[in-house]
């Protein structure tokens, strides 16, 4: 284990932003922190998670996938892709660095998406073990330890040093080109401060959600239960718990016409719009209820179906702050449990 001292921590970052560039979690004036590029400006923010998750890095809200002229019945196609440089990704957190596991099963399945395969080959993860964990939290109920986060590298915070470990092929490389920042140490005080984070996850209010008992062979009665009406009625469809989601995966493709020929691009979508894959016949879901139906379904049933019981949800509570009328995937998950009693 390597470590590093809490004054130290800009120094690390200077000398990684010569080799590549290195994102971290900053605070913006309102209080909440976000993903920026590091530059000596810049500081780690002490928020417990950023605002949106750092999925962005590998699936980004909008980008441009190709350009194309037609004149007459000749078709130019423009490939706009620049070679993606190697990145480092330093503070993410556990739940997030699990969604990044979801996103490769759709992602990397085959047809592979490129694109998506390029950004995480040339990104190096840096997670952040937690050590003060939000009464939102509930990654424990998809066996997530927050105080061993994964990734390429774990870094744990404690008595005033940041502790490293290389868990991949990828993150012992990344170490050893550094490796003149760092000065050896034991993991005494990291086990000790786990420790600590464990006893405040044991009190959290949610630390005893189970998703357990939503079972695939019941999808036909999941789906036609008039819970949906219920539960859906104070909806507002404006597809924030879509959008703050780490494991959110659906996009729409559209073109636009330039003047000089045509962009098309993908942007992310959400299955709480009306316009959610509508087709020339038309829309397919024509309600909120249905809208609302499909969102949970796909994470606690459909997902799990086809992912060896993988759910499509992470814990990291992001919908549970910022629904406007405070819905959320652990009330749906006991109502679905509860109808199926």
């Amino acid at each position: 284990m390597k470590r590093i001292s809490f004054s130290d921590l800009n120094k690390f970052f200077s000398v990684v932003n010569e080799q590549m560039k290195v994102y971290l979690p900053v605070d913006r004036n309102d209080g909440k922190s976000r993903f920026e590029l590091w530059d000596e400006s810049k500081s780690l923010s002490a928020n417990l998670n950023t605002e949106r998750s750092a999925k962005d890095f590998f699936f980004p809200q909008t980008e441009n996938l190709m350009d194309f002229k037609v004149k007459d019945k000749s078709i130019e196609l423009i490939d706009t892709r620049s070679e993606v440089e190697d990145f480092a990704i330093f503070g993410v957190r556990a739940c997030d660095a699990k969604s990044f596991e979801i996103l490769d099963r759709v992602f990397l399945c085959d047809p592979v998406d490129t694109y998506y395969q390029s950004r995480r080959e040339h990104g190096v993860v840096i997670t952040l073990a937690c050590t003060r964990p939000a009464e939102t939290c509930f990654c424990s109920s998809f066996d997530i330890d927050a105080t061993a986060p994964g990734g390429d590298v774990t870094v744990w915070f404690a008595s005033n040093y940041y502790y490293f470990e290389a868990n991949t092929d990828k993150g012992v490389s990344f170490m050893s080109k550094f490796d003149r920042v760092f000065e050896d140490s034991d993991d005494v005080d990291v086990k000790a401060q786990n420790e600590k984070t464990k006893q405040i996850l044991d009190k959290l209010p949610l630390k005893d959600v189970t998703f357990k008992g939503i079972d695939p062979k019941d999808t036909i009665k999941i789906f036609n239960s008039k819970l949906w009406d219920e539960i859906s009625e104070s909806c507002l469809g404006c597809g924030t718990c879509t959008f703050v989601c780490p494991t959110c995966q659906c996009y729409d493709i559209r073109d636009f016409d330039t003047g000089n020929g045509i962009k098309r691009y993908r942007c992310w979508d959400s299955c709480m719009y009306s316009e959610f894959t509508r087709m020339a016949h038309g829309n397919s879901r024509n309600s909120q209820s249905q809208r609302f139906r499909q969102r949970f379904m796909h994470k606690l049933v459909y997902f799990p179906e086809n992912n060896e019981g993988i759910y499509g949800c992470v814990g990291c509570g992001r919908c549970l702050a910022k629904c406007p009328i405070s819905m959320n995937i652990v009330k749906v998950a006991k109502a679905i449990k509860e109808d199926l009693k």
